[in-house]
């Protein structure tokens, strides 16, 4: 607090969002670990007091979403987000209301199933109504806007999804976009959605003996920027109905989808770590079986700020 309190008489800068975490170059979880950015400030009497009743959810939630790189996800909540009190859901097209069901589940913890529900818009009206809050975000999102370092893109899936290449998205974000609406029920390593054909596959490269069983030890690693190997679960026969579909992806019409983070917790908020999404993949070969040893080819190379995190398990 008493940085916050002399940082305009210590720096000459105005105390805001992000000259205050640039100028201590701080990640910006840091602070949501604690607080808002808003309640540092208010304790400190540089802003008044305020009571929004959504703070400590707000706080949680902007840890999660302070790691959202997406610039179309993130220029979406810009222009939406001031006009909340006057959205008009129908004219939504079904991208948008993909990336407003992602924010949705980031803030409440669970998806709008019925968006005619009065909870939910009694949800997004309260948001509305927090200028504190609402100010704080909109400065945030405008923070990690400014932070995007790589080109992202959207990727062909078979339907309009707001996820970008190499974006960063927790696990509910992602399964939400992709229409599955229940995403605490995911409690392993890959989800097939048969209605959109969609393989999708989590991978955590530095699995901790104490957070995995041997089991699920799985060895995934990139062999080069175009070439991942990722082993499936210890039950997966070849022979299996799902190992098939691995196998013969393609020829059945379905996609896989690999999504990556290095390690299970978020080293600064001991949350859950976010996933990069590093898009399709295609089947190029495989050994054993129970479990299946798959070599998939990219459809776009892996970055090579990704590629260090993401082969550094390889063993010579």
């Amino acid at each position: 607090m008493t940085r916050v309190a002399s940082f305009e008489e210590d720096t000459g800068m105005k105390l805001n969002l992000a000259n205050f975490l640039d100028y201590y170059h701080l990640d910006p979880r840091s602070i949501y670990k604690f607080a808002t950015f808003s309640r540092l400030c208010a304790r400190a009497d540089v802003i008044d007091d305020f009571n929004e009743p959504l703070e400590e959810m707000m706080a949680k939630a902007m840890a999660r979403l302070a790691v959202i790189d997406s610039r179309r996800w993130i220029s979406f909540l810009l222009d939406l987000l001031p006009r909340l009190d006057n959205v008009d859901f129908h004219k939504l097209s079904d991208l948008e209301k993909r990336m407003l069901q992602m924010f949705y589940i980031t803030v409440w913890g669970k998806a709008a199933e019925d968006w005619r529900s009065d909870e939910v818009w009694d949800n997004l009206y309260t948001l509305a109504d927090s200028p504190v809050l609402l100010d704080e975000l909109i400065d945030l999102l405008k923070y990690q806007y400014s932070r995007i370092d790589f080109i992202d893109a959207p990727v062909k899936v078979g339907f309009d999804c707001p996820l970008d290449l190499h974006c960063t998205y927790t696990r509910d974000q992602l399964l939400v976009a992709l229409d599955f609406l229940k995403p605490a029920t995911v409690r392993e390593g890959v989800k097939w959605l048969p209605e959109g054909k969609l393989d999708v596959l989590f991978v955590t490269l530095n699995k901790a003996d104490k957070d995995y069983s041997p089991t699920t030890m799985y060895n995934d690693y990139s062999i080069n920027e175009w070439l991942f190997h990722w082993q499936s679960q210890s039950t997966t026969a070849e022979h299996s109905s799902t190992g098939q579909r691995y196998i013969h992806h393609k020829e059945q019409g379905s996609r896989v989808l690999l999504f990556v983070r290095e390690f299970k917790a978020d080293r600064i908020t001991n949350g859950a770590e976010a996933y990069t999404y590093l898009g399709t993949a295609n089947y190029a070969q495989h050994e054993g079986s129970k479990p299946m040893n798959i070599t998939w080819k990219l459809d776009a190379p892996i970055p090579a700020k990704y590629l260090k995190k993401t082969n550094k398990l390889v063993v010579g």
